[in-house]
C-alpha cells in the first residue's frame, strides 16, 4: 500500500510551522498511543505512521529533501540517483546518510555529541498500591565524572589531542558517485579527539560508573503494563550530550482476593447451601473495607451482584469501576452418617418441580434433544 502524504498524516498545510507539527503529532500520539489503545493493530499502525511523518518533517532537512523529492527523498533504500537538475540532492542525502551511519548527534552538529540512552526498571507493586498511589525509592545504575582526571579522560598530567584523522570534527566524508557520505571518523569514534595516555581509573572514559537513589510516585489508577518516564534520569550523554530518560515499567503482583478488569474489581463469594436456599444478608471485601449485600431467597452459584463505586479509579478516569461479587454455592464435603441422613430426606421432600426449575427446565430439554 502506498505511503500516504506526511502532510496529511499529521493533518497540516505545507507551510506548517514546527509548532503547529509538534502540536499535531502530540494530539496522534495521545490518540493512538498503544497504552491507550491496547492490542489494536490500526491504532499501532497509526501511531507509527504518524511518528514517521513528524520524524521526516521535523528535520529541516529531510523536509526539504521530502518537499522536493516525496518519500523517496527521505528513504535511505531509494534507488534515486543524481544527475542534471538534482545539483543539491546528493548534499541533502549526505547528511541523511550520516545519520545513519554515524550515530545521532545532539548539540548544533557538534562532533561526538550523543543523547543518553534510555533505561528501563520493572517494578512490583500490590493491588492496593496501584489503586491507592506509592511512593517509593528505587537505585539506579548512573555515570559521574572521573574525579581523577576531571572528566577529561586524559592522565593527569595530559590533555587530548585533536584527531588527525578527522581534523578534530568527529566525521570523515567519503565520495561515492554522485553521493557524499558522511560517515563517523572510525580513530575517534564521534568525539573528535585522541586520547595518548589514557586515565587509570576511567579507562580513558571520563566518567565512572556510579549507583543513584531516585524518588518514584506512583500515581493512582496505574495498572498493570503501564509505564512512568522519568526525564533525564537515563544514561548521560558522551560529550555533554543530553541524558536519555528513565522508563519506570509497573508490574502489579496478583492479589490473593480480587481480579483487576480495567476499573473494575472481581471477586468470588463461596456461601454454603442454607444460605444459599435461605438467602440473607453476607459480607463481602472491597479494598476500602467490608461492605454487605442482600442474597435473596434461592441464589444459584455463579449469580453476580454489582457493588457501584467499589472498583479503581483509573488514571484517565472521573469515577471509580464497580466492585462485581460472584457467587459460588459450596457443596458440603466429609458428611457424617447423621448429615447425610439428613440430606436424603430432605431431598426426599424436594420432589416437586417448583423446588427446582432449573433441573425440570433442563430435563425437558434434554427429551426434546432426543425425540
Amino acid at each position: 500500500m502506498a505511503k500516504r502524504d506526511y502532510y496529511d498524516v499529521l493533518g497540516v498545510p505545507k507551510n506548517a510551522s514546527d509548532d503547529e507539527l509538534k502540536k499535531a503529532y502530540r494530539k496522534l500520539a495521545m490518540k493512538y498511543h498503544p497504552d491507550r489503545n491496547p492490542d489494536s493493530k490500526e491504532a499501532e499502525s497509526r501511531f507509527k505512521e504518524a511518528k514517521e511523518a513528524y520524524e521526516a518533517l521535523s528535520d529541516p532537512q529531510k523536509r526539504e529533501a521530502y518537499d522536493r523529492f516525496g518519500h523517496a527523498g527521505v528513504d535511505p533504500n531509494s534507488g534515486f540517483a543524481g544527475g542534471p537538475g538534482f545539483g543539491g540532492f546528493a548534499d541533502v542525502f549526505g547528511d541523511i546518510f550520516g545519520d545513519i551511519f554515524g550515530g545521532a548527534r545532539q548539540g548544533g552538529g557538534r562532533a561526538g555529541v550523543y543523547r543518553g540512552a534510555d533505561l528501563r526498571y520493572a517494578m512490583e507493586i500490590t493491588l492496593e498500591q496501584a489503586a491507592r498511589g506509592y511512593t517509593t525509592e528505587i537505585r539506579v545504575p548512573s555515570w559521574e565524572g572521573c574525579e581523577t582526571c576531571k572528566g577529561s579522560g586524559a592522565k593527569p598530567g595530559t590533555s587530548p589531542k585533536p584527531c588527525s584523522t578527522c581534523n578534530g570534527q568527529g566525521a570523515v566524508r567519503v565520495q561515492q558517485g554522485f553521493f557524499s557520505i558522511q560517515q563517523t571518523c572510525p580513530v575517534c569514534h564521534g568525539s573528535g579527539k585522541v586520547i595518548p595516555e589514557p586515565c587509570t581509573s576511567c579507562d580513558g572514559v571520563g566518567r565512572v560508573k556510579k549507583n543513584k537513589t531516585l524518588e518514584v510516585r506512583i500515581p493512582a489508577g496505574i495498572d498493570d503494563g503501564m509505564r512512568i518516564r522519568s526525564a533525564g534520569n537515563g544514561e548521560p550523554g558522551l560529550n555533554n550530550g543530553p541524558p536519555g530518560d528513565l522508563y519506570v515499567e509497573i508490574r502489579v503482583k496478583e492479589h490473593p482476593v480480587f481480579q483487576r478488569d480495567g476499573d473494575d474489581l472481581h471477586c468470588e463469594v463461596p456461601i454454603g447451601i442454607t444460605t444459599a436456599a435461605l438467602g440473607g444478608r453476607i459480607e463481602v471485601p472491597t479494598l476500602d473495607g467490608k461492605a454487605e449485600i442482600e442474597l435473596p431467597e434461592g441464589t444459584q452459584s455463579g449469580k453476580q451482584f454489582r457493588l457501584r463505586g467499589k472498583g479503581i479509579k483509573g488514571l484517565r478516569s472521573s469515577y471509580p469501576g464497580d466492585l462485581y461479587a460472584h457467587i459460588v454455592v459450596e457443596t458440603p464435603v466429609r458428611l457424617t452418617d447423621h448429615q447425610k441422613k439428613l440430606l436424603r430426606e430432605l431431598e426426599s421432600s424436594l420432589t416437586d418441580p417448583k423446588h427446582s426449575p432449573q433441573t425440570k427446565g433442563w430435563m425437558d430439554r434434554v427429551k426434546e434433544f432426543f425425540q
